[in-house]
């Protein structure tokens, strides 16, 4: 990361999320003055919450589903980027809330998009999308960023579906003036400070931290598996780069693990029972449950070779960091000072890998 965030005007939506909270604890330790907008936070307990998330940033609490809000906080703003993560997050909430899901990741993203057109001095928009905006077709070939866009289930739908608004945008807006607009599809984040319900990692936490036995679901499901400061690095390098006026970046761009963490969800239980440290066994949940992809993998030569961005955290070393923070914060630690460890630890890392490797 480069020092080109101090002063930097960084408007963030949905920040007060899991990935919105590290994100705004990362760019303000870097000097960015940050504005966020965005609903109040999703859970109880938050990380927004227990990490004081507001203390750094000018808290703006809106919908992306009301154009007239998010013009008014761009407007007010000013921003020279823009991040944007807000969405409705969750496959299996998708299925009982499908026009929740698609207004808020495909109307909210326009909204974003038209509030970056209208206001002017926007210099980049960097816009958050998933993995599961692909067409998945269940075969062991990694997706790559020219492949089709598609979803079974409304969440993995509406998030194909953002990628074609933005491409829309980006092509008949965008193209020679306006802000550079780029899409982000990451894989599964994982980290500390995440309550969210129906999510693996947290569903463990939860479990281990009551002394329950988790329910498992799909024990066979692979997914690209990574901590969340993998991809929000990932975000930050191509920010820069757009920021640097680079148009050649304006593109859609993966970020995910390496093959090798890949790891089905068996995997990822037993890691985090060893790490955790006598936690009870698992239980299968053999109730009927909705369509959930089995194999997803991303292609990420494009990240790696562009931006030499690379994974900096085995699998089983982000395990762990999880199982840190929970323990630390669990046993009265304060939870942003934890979670700025950590991020200062990951750049400390990154550092050092990119100097490696300047040096080879």
């Amino acid at each position: 990361m480069s020092a080109s965030w101090a002063d930097r005007r960084v408007l963030i939506t949905g920040h007060t999320g899991f990935k919105g909270s590290w994100l705004s604890l990362w760019l303000g330790a870097m000097g960015a003055r940050l504005t966020g907008f965005a609903l109040p936070p999703p859970t109880r307990p938050s990380l927004f919450e227990a990490a004081r998330i507001e203390q750094g940033l000018h808290h703006v609490e809106g919908d992306v589903r009301d154009l007239g809000a998010v013009v008014e906080a761009f407007e007010r703003a000013r921003p020279d980027i823009v991040f944007h993560l807000a969405a409705q997050p969750l496959v299996r909430h998708s299925y009982s809330e499908p026009v929740e899901t698609y207004a808020t990741n495909v109307l909210g993203t326009v909204h974003v998009l038209e509030a970056a057109r209208r206001v002017p001095g926007i210099k980049a928009v960097v816009a958050v999308t998933s993995d599961k905006c692909y067409e998945n077709r269940e075969w062991d070939w990694p997706y790559r960023e020219i492949d089709p866009m598609g979803g079974h289930d409304p969440y993995s739908s509406s998030k194909g579906c953002a990628e074609l608004v933005i491409s829309a945008w980006r092509r008949s807006f965008f193209a020679e003036t306006g802000p550079l607009l780029a899409s982000v599809r990451a894989g599964n984040v994982i980290g500390g400070g995440d309550w969210a319900t129906d999510r693996l990692v947290p569903d463990l936490v939860r479990a281990f931290e009551q002394g329950a036995s988790p329910l498992i679901r799909s024990p066979a499901s692979v997914r690209p598996w990574q901590h969340v400061l993998e991809a929000l690095g990932g975000y930050v390098l191509l920010a820069e780069r757009l920021l640097a006026g680079e148009r050649t970046f304006a593109d859609g761009w993966n970020f995910g693990p390496s093959d090798e963490d890949a790891r089905p969800v068996s995997w990822i239980l037993e890691r985090m029972r060893a790490a955790w440290g006598g936690a009870p066994e698992a239980v299968g949940d053999n109730t009927p449950q909705p369509h959930e992809a089995g194999l997803l993998r991303l292609d990420c030569s494009k990240a790696r070779t562009a931006l030499r961005w690379r994974p900096v955290l085995p699998l089983a070393e982000a395990l762990d960091w999880i199982v840190a923070w929970h323990k630390a914060v669990a046993a009265g630690q304060d939870a942003r000072a934890v979670t700025l460890g950590q991020i200062g630890e990951y750049q400390a890392r990154s550092s050092a890998r990119s100097r490696a490797s300047i040096a080879a």
